[in-house]
């Protein structure tokens, strides 16, 4: 251990930085001045004076020669000038072109090597040693901080105390009173600025009786230009916006004069208005600059080269009209929508100036009619990986109207849990689709559809698919016809999906004899799951909608976000017209009729820059009536446990309810089969942070169950009872290790049941099973996930 200790080979003098702590924050945000530290000290392994960090560092270093790599850099850019001297003779020669973009790429490579060191180094940290500089550059970064905060008064200094080699600082923070905003008052000659200034005042970000943030001003300035431009208020810029700070030292209040500043090119400010709209499509290249198409639609000028598209498509997506005001964010969602189409290369819109009127001009370029993309890669769906091959072939502006046609394939294994044994197999699917989607709702004898619409991105996808999947139980083959709706609200926030019509025809033309023996021996206990695998026509019509509320899923941001996703499903709808047998023991051609429901709720909030709290609530329910007699279509079942699912369970393995499900010959936790069920509950809490470079860790609890509705002869305890099912919650708990290289996350989740509802009650508590001599519990109890990406 001394070998990898933060102090090895310290030179006399200097200290290992051990600590960083404050003093005397009162009002402040604590997290926040913390993070204006210099100098952080290395993440410690417990009990230890030693660093995982500073070990991957200092190993990189052993491989790591700073003079080899500023020789190698030397010697390639005196080649490079020598590539670029003979290009200057032969300019088109592709042996010189080709090896200068070589060089090019290594010389970056080695300028990174040379600045940052190897990847070990990069992934690692350099020991932290305590520099006075750095320790004065915070204080005055803390001291900045505060007087921007409101603390004009405020006096910071530090301390250090050293013990052996190393050092802890205490930064001493006195706050002293806080500066309160007191009358703000607007100076303009402009009555239109001023009227919406005053109409917009409760959205201010400065506001009498607040604390002085300097922050808000930026944030005020920003918001009034948004507000202007919005307005018509073409040329104004932020620069326009003054302020004028009056200080009252003994009451500690602050009067504020906000200028808005008369432009040096007119008299005022003018509100500008669109007066004409061109869009001109370029062709590809010089050779069809004579084949122009002119046309106007909706008041708008189209240039096109041919007669290749459609102008009525385009008007739908351009969101300003002529004698309009101009609207800033009109024009960024035009942009937005017309890049939606997928139909160019680029989208540039323009403005001509005359007076206070615009002449807005919009220029573009088609992309490539036909895109063939093919990806090979692996996937990891139940810990273990597998290969995928996949291959898709579009077509752009098939009908000339903005259509699109695809073809896409896939090919893979995959890792599954079986559904008859408690260990993972790979799984074999081929999967094949021809698609096309219309930029439009195709609604019949509804003409004005694509005006009315338009401006909410809207997609009509009509899809003919196959699709055939191998498993250790089962052959498993199915078509599919899809009729689908989608569309977006302004800015994204919104996205809504009706799948209008969803058609499969599914067989499963082999089972295996142990698969087969489970389902009739359910279906001896009254459990009639083995309907599900009959040949059988399954139809249903679906709506999602998804809501994501301040760009969830960028996990790099630094405010809070969520996203609430909701589906619901009626399948089997059209059977309540028709007079169609129930399911029943003489059935070879099952039917289905059922209801979905579905709430997924997901949220992120970050501490501070390393570390976040992630949550996530799950609640499904579908209940099969009618023909279905009880049983759904096996895809529709909800199943718990897994390594995106309360992750101490094994996939698929838990529940439903209070159910013990028959235990194998390998121990308590030995299940053999899947436990499918209509309804499930669950929450994830997880805490992460950055632990070194590219590494992350992960603290979190999971807890939830599945039930079935109504009585379930075949697996006692497994129905669905107010009175009881909070006592039938498990509960697993486990920590995480992720590998985060921006464009991949390799996640390991090791965890263990703390509460297993499948054990009778005052046992459920298994947690105590772990101990120094079984240090992951009873057999199976402790289970380790491996995945791509983050669990939710």
């Amino acid at each position: 251990m001394a070998a990898c200790s933060l102090s090895k080979d310290l030179p006399e003098g200097e200290f290992v930085l051990e600590k960083n702590s404050l003093e005397g924050v009162k009002k402040a945000n604590h997290l926040e001045i913390e993070n204006l530290f210099f100098q952080e000290p290395n993440t410690r392994i417990p009990l230890t004076n030693s660093s995982l960090g500073v070990t991957i560092y200092r190993f990189g270093q052993a491989f790591y020669d700073s003079a080899k790599v500023s020789d190698k850099l030397e010697a390639k850019n005196a080649e490079l000038q020598e590539v670029k001297a003979n290009l200057l003779e032969t300019p088109e020669d592709r042996k010189h072109i080709k090896r200068r973009d070589k060089l090019l790429t290594k010389i970056e490579d080695l300028e990174k090597l040379e600045e940052y060191g190897n990847f070990l180094m990069r992934t690692g940290n350099p020991v932290t040693i305590l520099d006075s500089a750095q320790t004065e550059k915070t204080v005055n970064e803390i001291d900045s901080y505060l007087y921007n905060k409101g603390f004009l008064d405020s006096e910071v200094s530090f301390g250090v105390k050293t013990k052996k080699k190393t050092a802890k600082v205490t930064y001493i923070i006195q706050e002293n009173e806080r500066y309160l905003l007191d009358s703000i008052y607007t100076r303009s000659d402009n009555e239109g600025i001023l009227a919406l200034i005053k109409e917009t005042q409760t959205k201010s970000f400065i506001k009498h009786g607040d604390s002085y943030i300097q922050s808000n001003f930026t944030k005020e300035r920003e918001r009034l230009e948004e507000l202007f431009k919005n307005n018509g208020y073409y040329m104004f810029t932020k620069s326009f916006i003054d302020y004028n700070l009056y200080y009252d030292t003994i009451s500690k209040q602050i009067n504020v004069e906000q200028r808005i500043l008369k432009p040096s090119f007119a008299e005022k400010h003018e509100v500008y208005s669109i007066d004409s709209i061109t869009f001109k499509v370029s062709p590809p290249s010089e050779d069809f600059i004579d084949e122009k198409d002119h046309r106007n639609y909706q008041d708008i000028d189209f240039t096109f080269y041919r007669d290749r598209f459609s102008a009525k498509l385009f008007s739908s997506r351009i969101l300003f009209d002529e004698g309009h005001l101009y609207k800033r964010e009109d024009i960024i969602e035009t942009q937005k929508q017309l890049s939606n189409l997928d139909l160019f290369r680029y989208i540039n819109i323009s403005f001509d100036t005359v007076g206070t009127s615009l002449t807005a001009k919009i220029l573009t370029q088609p992309n490539q009619k036909y895109q063939l993309t093919n990806q090979l890669g692996l996937s990891i769906t139940e810990q273990l990986p597998g290969p995928f091959f996949s291959m898709v072939l579009r077509n752009r502006n098939f009908f000339r109207a903005g259509e699109i046609l695809e073809f896409s394939t896939r090919m893979g294994y995959e890792g599954v849990a079986s559904a008859t044994d408690q260990g993972v197999y790979q799984s074999k699917e081929f999967g094949t689709s021809a698609s096309v989607i219309f930029p439009r709702f195709l609604i019949p004898f509804y003409g004005r559809a694509l005006q009315k619409f338009g401006r909410y991105n809207p997609n009509t996808r009509t899809q003919l698919a196959y699709n055939y999947t191998n498993r250790p139980e089962y052959t498993r083959s199915g078509l599919n016809a899809l009729l689908a709706y989608t569309w977006v609200t302004r800015g994204n926030r919104q996205q809504f999906t009706i799948n209008v019509a969803d058609i499969n025809y599914v067989r499963t033309p082999k089972i295996s004899d142990d698969f087969t023996d489970v389902l009739l021996d359910l279906e001896s206990q009254g459990n009639n799951l083995i309907w599900s695998f009959l040949p059988s026509f399954i139809s249903s019509i679906s709506g999602q909608s998804i809501i994501n509320f301040n760009n969830y899923g960028n996990y790099n941001s630094s405010n809070k976000a969520s996203l609430l996703k909701l589906f619901v499903e009626s399948g089997g709808t059209t059977l309540n017209f028709v007079n169609t047998p129930s399911n029943n023991e003489t059935t070879d051609f099952a039917r289905f009729q059922w209801l979905k429901f579905q709430a997924d709720f997901r949220r992120y909030h970050p501490i501070n820059e390393k570390s976040t709290l992630a949550y996530r609530a799950n609640f499904g329910i579908a209940n099969p009536y009618g023909v279905s007699n009880g049983i759904l279509p096996y895809e529709k079942y909800f199943f718990a446990g897994g390594g995106t699912s309360i992750r101490a369970w094994q996939a698929r393995r838990l529940g439903p309810g209070s159910y013990t499900p028959p235990i194998g010959d390998n121990g308590r936790y030995d299940y053999a089969f899947e436990q499918p069920a209509e309804m499930i509950i669950e929450t994830m809490l997880e805490y992460r942070r950055n632990l070194v470079g590219y590494f992350d860790m992960a603290v979190f609890v999971d807890a939830g169950n599945s039930w079935v509705i109504g009585v379930d002869n075949s697996r006692p305890g497994a129905d669905f009872r107010f009175d009881r099912f909070y006592k039938e919650i498990a509960i697993g708990t486990g920590l995480g290790l992720r590998m985060d290289f921006n464009f991949l996350v390799v996640r390991l989740d090791l965890a263990t049941k703390a509460v297993d509802p499948s054990m009778p009650e005052g046992e459920r508590w298994v947690l105590d099973n772990i101990s120094f001599n079984q240090i992951f519990g009873l057999k199976g109890q402790t289970v380790l996930n491996f995945g791509i990406g983050y669990p939710f």
